[in-house]
């Protein structure tokens, strides 16, 4: 039997707002919002999930982002793995996301990828930091990896 990725007495937070901006469950509603973030910022995106992703393709149609949204949605109500959109404090814009995923590494408990869009940039530190925090405070995770941050 698969050890589990989260115990099923943690309750997963659904939303975090800072001074900087407000996270909320990746779901499809905001597929619009966050097909134009992803594809404003596709080149520098290409190859963040390892060099073996083909996401965002330069084709990705606003349909195929709705069926990721819906698994990234499916995903978080099972509890396999975790994906929030940062929307600026209106909710009016996505700014970029962070994946909570389980880590193929004994080393780690979760791997941690984020992104914001490229005309946001200024905010990838702090929106970092803000989720070390996050997750050091509010999850029961001891081990976090942040590839391509703190692991290669």
């Amino acid at each position: 039997m698969p050890i589990k990725f989260i115990d099923d007495a943690f309750v997963v937070p659904k939303v975090l707002v800072t001074e900087h901006f407000h996270l909320t469950v990746l779901e499809d509603s905001l597929a619009a919002l966050d097909y134009e973030a992803v594809m404003s910022s596709q080149k520098r995106l290409q190859g963040m999930f390892g060099l073996d992703s083909d996401w965002p393709k330069v084709n990705m149609s606003l349909q195929q982002n709705i069926q990721e949204l819906k698994n990234h949605q499916q995903e978080f109500e099972a509890r396999q793995a975790f994906a929030y959109s940062v929307l600026n404090l209106s909710k009016t814009r996505c700014l970029g996301c962070v994946y909570v995923d389980p880590s193929p590494s004994e080393d780690y408990d979760c791997e941690v990828y984020l992104w914001v869009r490229d005309d946001s940039l200024a905010l990838d530190k702090v929106l970092f930091e803000t989720v070390m925090q996050w997750l050091n405070n509010d999850w029961p995770f001891a081990r976090i990896g942040f590839p391509g941050r703190c692991i290669e």
